[in-house]
This record gives structure tokens, C-alpha cells and sequence, in this order.
């Protein structure tokens, strides 16, 4: 696991949780900004799941020489 895939599920629930309390509370603004963050942290999570395959197929590779 490398930092993007931590970092990522991190803002992801910080987003979840924003969105939540934007809902209860019938803020549109930090529901929106919930959404807006979940979504960064999905995407940067999808960023260190794709590092860490491109490292794994790398360390194949090497491996197989």
C-alpha cells in the first residue's frame, strides 16, 4: 500500500462525512464540498492502485530476466 492509496481512502471518508453532515444539516454548499472531496480521494486513491500494479508488473519483469 503507498501513500496515494492511504491518502486517498482518507479524503474519501473526510468527503463522505462532509456530505452526510451537508445532507442532515440541509447544507448544500458542504454537501457539495463532501461530494467534491469523496470523489478527489477515490481518484487519488485509483492513482496509487495504478502505481502500485505498474511496480508490481515492473518487479515481474525484472524478475523473469
Amino acid at each position: 500500500m503507498n501513500k496515494n492509496q492511504v491518502s486517498g481512502r482518507v479524503e474519501q471518508a473526510k468527503g463522505a462525512v462532509k456530505e452526510v453532515a451537508g445532507k442532515v444539516t440541509g447544507n448544500a454548499s458542504l454537501e457539495a464540498e463532501g461530494n467534491v472531496q469523496k470523489n478527489m480521494g477515490k481518484a487519488e486513491k485509483h492513482l496509487g492502485d495504478a502505481r502500485e500494479g505498474a511496480k508490481d508488473k515492473a518487479k515481474d519483469a525484472i524478475d523473469k530476466l
